[in-house]
């Protein structure tokens, strides 16, 4: 036999080999697409979702939203400013307060930084916690023990961002350079000095980062958190629905939005100052 024929007769085999591995993986994708579609029907059912009462009710939306819902009533504004406020002032001591809990957890929480694994296992589970029950349970919670206001807007915030703050802070301790950190050890630094000169310099960034995009997004939570008694302009929404006035609700939202872009515009513009 010459080489040639047999080059080709290893080339078979290879070739087939490559041959069955496309069709595993072609029937893998068609059984995933099966499943993926069954399961989107049965779905559909037991929610009652179908194409058709989705266009029934078309008309009925467009109506509202442009008779009923549009154009905001603007002379509600002075009204809402209070609201509008109340809500800045959530998010900001929320933010604040959190923060800085979290900050003291993360350095418990952290295995470059805590004093005992023990310790850092049970800060880890409490802030696990802490981030996994919603906002809005929390603002119902806050709601039965202190009554409507925005106290409650802002411990429910509060809360949420220690949950969700001190893992992200915590990570971020854990990805610190640890040769610094062990060169301070090495000239008999203490457990407070390592931490201000090697861990707290690189640790800041992430921290200021992290803090001012829990701004965000308690400015966002808010008006949840408002629309179950937490206060600001989510309270005044859940009140303009509740009475039916829903060109004040349309200016309401309009001004979450508002709210929003500017406080995504004035954090960034921190973050690429400070960081």
């Amino acid at each position: 036999m010459s080489r040639t024929d047999m080059t080709a007769n290893l080339k078979l085999p290879a070739e087939n080999r490559l041959l069955e591995l496309r069709r595993q993986k072609q029937r893998l994708n068609a059984s995933i697409l099966l499943v993926i579609g069954a399961i989107t029907v049965w779905s559909a059912v037991e929610t009652g979702f179908s194409v058709s009462a989705l266009v029934s009710g078309a008309g009925e939306i467009f109506r509202f939203i442009f008779i009923d819902f549009l154009p905001p009533d603007f002379t509600k504004f002075g009204k809402l400013i209070g609201p509008a406020l109340d809500t800045i002032y959530i998010s900001f001591v929320a933010m604040v307060v959190g923060a800085v809990l979290s900050m003291v957890l993360a350095f418990l929480a952290a295995a470059t930084t805590s004093p005992h694994p023990y310790l850092q296992v049970g800060v880890r589970a409490f802030c696990s916690v802490m981030r996994n029950i919603p906002t809005l349970i929390w603002g119902i919670l806050f709601v039965v023990a202190y009554g409507l206001g925005t106290l409650v807007g802002t411990l429910a915030l509060i809360v949420t961002s220690i949950g969700t703050l001190t893992r992200a802070y915590a990570e971020i301790l854990e990805e610190i350079d640890m040769g610094q950190v062990e060169a301070l050890r090495a000239t008999g630094a203490s457990y407070i000095q390592v931490l201000a000169q090697g861990v707290l310099p690189q640790f800041m960034p992430g921290f200021i980062g992290w803090s001012l995009y829990k701004l965000e997004l308690n400015v966002r939570a808010s008006t949840l958190i408002g629309m179950v008694g937490g206060g600001g302009l989510g309270f005044a929404i859940q009140k303009g629905l509740k009475l039916f006035q829903f060109k004040e609700v349309s200016l309401a939202i309009l001004m979450v939005m508002v709210l929003v872009l500017i406080t995504e515009w004035i954090t960034s513009k921190l973050r690429e100052r400070i960081i």
